[in-house]
């Protein structure tokens, strides 16, 4: 019997691959092209001039062009439509991300300035030009953020427990659920004219205080904590609850020592999400807090300073020499950014050592 070969038909699979290091050099060689072109479009004016984000978006977008060519000579239609989806993929994140980086940077070079001993030792008392620091913002912030903080975190999870454990299918729950939407999306300045308005209407017109500003932002931080941990405490398994009850714990201290403890990591990142939702808030301080040049640490009496009113004021109305207010407003702003950062770091910490351990 005579046995014919056949040769095997040509497939995807027995064309060429890309070496590893193709597209990271498709990627180093687009940057590169984009930064030559706007380097010769900028040549002779300021360097400050050269636009670093937009010679990033030109340059991913020669990427995706160089990467779906390249790859559908050496590869196949199909390779090169997968490599194209992943390069469109980095690039929305690429884009996404540049708003950020150029915000971080722009704070930081312009922030550090001063960035200073004196900054964070010294207020604004008797200061009308250079020098000063914002020390009593710095501590008017920190006060005012954990008022509304021991305000709204008890507030918030004690609804959210209500709202997972005991309300399902209640017309009370289903009520607290829409009122907790609306609130999500109240306006800042809102919060801090309900608040003024009902000190106002107690204490007289013009009345400005520590605490009025904690519920301000307390008004600002309960949906969120809400929404955030009721979600969180959804996710935890029924049969948790149910071997608890099996063994005869009661529910609230399955609810205590059962569910708690199993959501507490989550739980405690959406609080330190509320927080960095509304540290930074200016309208609902610049109407309930006010603004004083001197340190102020007691939230029931008299006006009290903020970074964010802080920052607002001395980039709003510089005085002479002008360069002083701005750097005291970036430095201000710079330290608001990194107090935000220490707090989602310590968030981090405390819900890796609280978490519940899953190894055996």
């Amino acid at each position: 019997m005579t046995v014919t070969a056949v040769a095997p038909a040509t497939s995807s699979r027995s064309m060429g691959r890309l070496p590893k290091w193709a597209p990271w050099a498709l990627l180093l060689a687009s940057f590169a092209v984009a930064a030559v072109v706007f380097a010769f479009a900028n040549v002779g004016g300021d360097p400050a001039d050269f636009n670093i984000a937009l010679t990033c978006v030109v340059g991913m977008v020669l990427f995706l062009v160089l990467i779906y060519v390249v790859s559908s000579i050496a590869e196949s239609r199909r390779h090169a439509m997968d490599r194209l989806m992943t390069a469109l993929v980095c690039t929305a994140f690429v884009i996404a991300l540049l708003p950020l980086v150029s915000l971080l940077y722009t704070v930081v070079v312009a922030g550090l300035a001063r960035f200073d001993a004196e900054f964070f030792t010294s207020s604004m008392r008797n200061v009308v030009g250079e020098g000063g620091g914002a020390v009593h913002a710095l501590w008017g912030t920190l006060l005012i953020t954990l008022g509304a903080t021991v305000i709204s975190v008890p507030i918030g999870l004690m609804t959210s427990i209500y709202l997972v454990e005991y309300g399902q299918g209640k017309k009370l729950a289903r009520g607290i659920t829409f009122l907790v939407d609306v609130m999500t999306g109240i306006p800042s300045i809102v919060a801090g004219l309900f608040i003024y308005s009902v000190f106002a209407l107690i204490m007289g017109p013009g009345t400005r205080l520590g605490i009025m500003g904690s519920l301000a932002l307390s008004v600002l931080m309960i949906p969120v904590v809400v929404r955030g941990s009721e979600e969180l405490l959804r996710i935890v398994p029924n049969e948790l609850r149910e071997a608890a009850y099996a063994l005869g714990v009661p529910k609230w201290l399955t609810i205590l020592k059962v569910v708690m403890p199993t959501a507490i990591a989550g739980i405690t990142t959406s609080i330190m999400l509320a927080i960095a939702r509304v540290i930074g808030e200016t309208a609902p301080l610049l109407l309930t807090v006010g603004m004083v040049q001197s340190m102020n640490l007691n939230m029931f009496s008299g006006q009290m300073a903020t970074l964010p009113v802080f920052t607002y004021m001395q980039a709003k109305y510089p005085g002479i020499p002008a360069e002083a207010f701005i750097d005291r407003a970036w430095a201000s702003a710079l330290a608001l950014i990194l107090i935000v950062m220490i707090l989602n770091l310590l968030a981090r910490v405390i819900a890796k050592v609280f978490a519940p351990k899953t190894g055996r």
